[in-house]
């Protein structure tokens, strides 16, 4: 159905301007990953060519080759002139910082009778240069349209398009021979710009490296590297310093009391305080409401939560994450996405449900259906990624690497599969690019109480949940025939012993909680490795499960939750193989 909709596109939206102005990228930016490079017919001159979205219409987008004037002195002129003539409209791009050579093509095209629009590219550099342009002086005379643009970061690539519509012949063309072009140029110059010496600041000197390419893998790696240091510093700090004193001297005391008056073997002390480990209350395992219930969430995962959300803010209020985007984004078009699908991965790794309702900022619904799925798959939220922490961190670091490399590893060769597998194609990335500011603290701790708030509206009540399902099950005996049930799974293919299974079932509540129940198992550091990543993959919790089943449709979720349980099948199976040597 794309592809019929492409071929009857009928308008054509050519980009012409003079060779180095950054057309191409701009091109990329109107037209995605996918484009046709083709030689125009009877020459060796290539174009590119590719589709875009303007309004519900989707023009065919052509980067014609670079031309200095409409006089052709070359063959690419030459070829640019035949285009010209193939056009609806023409987007100018424009060397902003060099208007004054690029406004001879400017002038030239108003002259024809096609609508034109003008993309002043490599904004970002005319501050650099200490140059001022008037834009919308510049309007006034020329008679169409301007925008700011700059195709390396994004910036005013939403604006240029929503304005597409609006490109117009000009009432009157400001010239109409060579020398009064020139004579014209002058004036405009005069009226338009200003030129002042200026010094980059160091935020504008950060701008410049976060966007270069090289500079901007290495801002990338230390950013993502000391932002997880810091979270790590600042829950464990947390749970130190905080957290664990608070349970253990405040609340502790009190459990124990009530674990008295409840009795040992009493049905009321199973469910509010829960088995007693060595005659002991451990708030990691012994799985009470009162106990587990309130340690998990508050005592272990709240502080890595805050610390999570406090960087995140941060970086948001900085401008930081609009860069990382555009940094991702060729990865990410590899996986069928654009850039700004690492939005709802980043926000995933706080809590996979606002990661869920993030989704809805990508365009189409092939985006959404990828990174929904990625997402739930690969990308496990804090609170579990808490859990394994604890867990397996405690038996070497490098078990915590075969871990999460696994998952990134899974994320990768899954996004490859479906961007192949499924028709379409990914859109380019939309996303302004604000200037680095200094966050405002007020702001940043105020959307930090918002979000954490949200997280223990969604935490705590499927906690218990979860915890009183585990109870409940244990009375009845349940936990007997589904490890049965389920045992030939766990023991063939993932080596898991049959205990395990209640873990996997409450999994589907709270991740955190199921991954906390492999604790007291005594499973070797294979298993509780191979546990982990299943758990990290095989199903969403209950929670995020109902956002996605809102957002793709019960179609696309039952798709999205098989490939999920295959994916598990396979991964456990490899690990279980690869791990015994």
């Amino acid at each position: 159905m794309a592809n019929n909709k492409e071929n009857n596109a009928g308008r054509k939206i050519l980009l012409l301007g003079n060779p180095n102005v950054g057309k191409s990228a701009v091109f990329s930016r109107l037209t995605g990953a996918r484009v046709i490079i083709s030689n125009y017919p009877g020459t060796t001159v290539e174009f590119m060519q590719g589709y875009m979205k303007v309004g519900e219409e989707r023009p065919i987008v052509i980067d014609v080759p670079g031309a200095y004037s409409l006089h052709p002195t070359s063959r690419a002129e030459e070829v640019a002139m035949k285009m010209l003539g193939q056009g609806d409209v023409v987007i100018n791009v424009v060397d902003a910082t060099n208007l004054e050579r690029n406004l001879y093509l400017t002038l030239e095209l108003l002259q024809r009778r096609i609508p034109v629009i003008v993309a002043l590219n490599m904004w970002d550099d005319t501050r650099h240069k200490g140059i001022t342009i008037d834009v919308k002086k510049l309007e006034e005379i020329l008679g169409v349209p301007v925008v700011p643009t700059c195709g390396l970061t994004g910036a005013g690539i939403k604006e240029l398009i929503e304005k597409i519509p609006q490109a117009r012949i000009p009432k009157k063309p400001p010239c109409d021979s060579a020398e009064k072009c020139w004579d014209e140029i002058g004036l405009i110059i005069n009226e338009v710009q200003k030129l002042t010496h200026r010094h980059h600041t160091l935020l504008e000197r950060l701008e410049d490296l976060s966007i270069k390419p090289f500079w901007s893998l290495l801002v990338g790696a230390v950013v993502v590297f000391f932002s997880f240091w810091l979270i790590r510093f600042l829950g464990e700090g947390l749970i130190e310093n905080f957290f664990d004193p608070l349970f253990r001297g405040v609340w502790l005391p009190l459990m124990n009391r009530l674990s008295a008056f409840l009795g040992e073997r009493g049905l009321m002390h199973h469910i509010l305080i829960g088995e007693l480990i060595n005659g002991r209350i451990d708030f990691g395992t012994s799985f009470g409401l009162l106990t587990t219930g309130f340690y998990v969430p508050l005592g272990m995962v709240l502080p890595y939560i805050f610390s999570f959300y406090l960087i995140l803010g941060l970086w948001e209020d900085f401008g930081y994450l609009p860069r990382f985007a555009v940094m991702m984004d060729n990865l990410m078009h590899r996986l069928g996405l654009h850039g700004y699908a690492v939005i709802p991965m980043i926000l995933g790794l706080g809590c996979n449900v606002p990661g869920a309702l993030a989704t809805r900022l990508l365009e189409g619904h092939r985006e959404k259906f990828i990174a929904a799925t990625l997402m739930a798959v690969a990308v496990p939220c804090m609170a579990q990624t808490a859990m394994i922490v604890g867990l397996v961190g405690a038996r070497g670091g490098q078990y915590l690497g075969i871990v999460f490399g696994t998952l990134f590893f899974v994320l990768i060769v899954k996004g490859l599969l479906l961007n192949k597998l499924l028709k379409g194609r990914s859109p380019e990335i939309l996303v302004e690019i604000p200037p680095y500011r200094i966050p405002q603290i007020f702001a940043v701790f105020k959307k930090l109480s918002m979000r954490i708030s949200s997280f223990l509206k969604e935490a705590l009540p499927y906690v218990f949940i979860g915890i009183l399902v585990v109870n409940i099950l244990q009375a009845l005996k349940l936990f007997d025939f589904l490890a049965y049930l389920f045992g030939p799974v766990l023991e063939n293919i993932w080596g898991l012993p049959q205990e395990a299974a209640p873990a996997l079932l409450v999994g589907f509540l709270r991740k955190d909680v199921a991954i906390g129940m492999l604790g007291p198992l005594g499973l070797t550091t294979k298993q509780l490795v191979i546990g982990s990543v299943i758990l990290a993959i095989y199903f969403p919790c209950v929670a995020t499960f109902t956002v996605l089943l809102r957002e793709l449709g019960a179609k696309d979720m039952f798709k999205s939750a098989a490939l999920m349980v295959v994916t598990a099948l396979i991964v456990g199976g490899i690990l279980n193989l690869a791990l015994q040597f």
